[in-house]
């Protein structure tokens, strides 16, 4: 993979003649021991002149708590800045490639049961918010043959969840892509999550017959960082076509995977296409022992 340009962590300019081009900013986060998780998305449709921004939370025991809005104004200038209706967002690069800021004031819908995300979000009204700070624990790497990198990050910071506060002292992973975005015709997989000895890992794929992976192993601390170009994944689904199960190869790690939490989205394209978009807070496990948390996500479009 290749190191990333400073300057790439900015907005950059939209193909005016895709109406789905699209430049999003993601932020995923779980707790040391994995008893909490959560994720943010900022996502620019500058040609549909709309915002989709996404924050969730999981837990053991807990509701998923979640906020999920389409409508958001596209932001000012170089700005991530977002307003609407119950939502306040902003989402800083303190220094590039080194240190993201990440806060939300909101009103979000807590679900006891994480597939009414794909039924009408009806659950009870809770306040939200997130202080939170993604920092550098390996160097960001663009991906392969993509207008994208990734980065793994150490996450510190606050939540609050109505009139309780969490302090998070983490790990996650942030990543920044820009151009065509279809969400509705082509499956996919992406992960990304940290072994309890420091190994941090990402793959993506797209789950159709090409022979085409990207993402990295890091080893501990500053160690090396090593390409990965062959990502397999074999799921198992449960109720809703939630993952129960998965078994992944990123290069020579092999992983066995678990979801925990479930944190889904309802995806709907402006000709009335949906896909269900399930991501999880996942438990991962190596044949030797190793054992961590992290998130993946899977694209389910209609014709999957």
């Amino acid at each position: 993979m290749i190191a990333v340009d400073p300057k790439e962590e900015g907005r950059h300019e939209p193909d005016a003649a895709d109406p789905l081009w699209n430049e999003s900013w993601y932020f995923d986060f779980v707790a040391a021991e994995g008893t909490l998780g959560g994720y943010v998305r900022v996502g620019l449709y500058p040609n549909l002149g709309t915002t989709w921004y996404w924050a969730y939370l999981v837990g053991d025991g807990r509701p998923l708590v979640a906020v999920r809005d389409h409508d958001v104004p596209l932001p000012k200038g170089q700005s991530l800045e977002v307003r609407a209706e119950g939502l306040w967002a902003d989402t800083v690069c303190e220094t590039p490639n080194e240190h993201w800021s990440v806060n939300l004031e909101a009103f979000a819908v807590a679900l006891d049961d994480p597939a009414e995300a794909y039924r009408g979000e009806r659950g009870d009204r809770v306040g939200f918010g997130l202080d939170l700070e993604w920092v550098e624990a390996a160097s960001a790497q663009m991906s392969t043959g993509l207008p994208r990198y990734e980065q793994a990050c150490i996450v510190q910071g606050e939540v609050f969840v109505g009139d309780e506060r969490i302090q998070v002292d983490g790990f996650g992973e942030r990543d920044h892509s820009w151009g065509h975005r279809d969400w509705w015709s082509m499956p996919w997989c992406w992960t990304a999550g940290r072994l309890g000895d420091g190994t941090a890992f990402h793959a993506f794929r797209p789950l159709i017959d090409i022979p085409f992976a990207s993402g990295f192993v890091a080893a501990p601390g500053a160690g090396e960082v090593e390409n990965v170009e062959r990502f397999t994944v074999d799921t198992q689904l449960g109720a809703e076509d939630l993952p129960s199960s998965a078994a992944m190869e990123l290069a020579d790690l092999r992983l066995s995977v678990t979801p925990t939490s479930h944190a889904p989205v309802l995806l709907e394209a402006p000709d009335g296409r949906v896909s269900r978009f399930p991501r999880a807070l996942c438990r991962f496990e190596s044949p030797d022992g190793r054992s961590g948390f992290g998130w993946t996500e899977w694209c389910q479009p209609p014709s999957s």
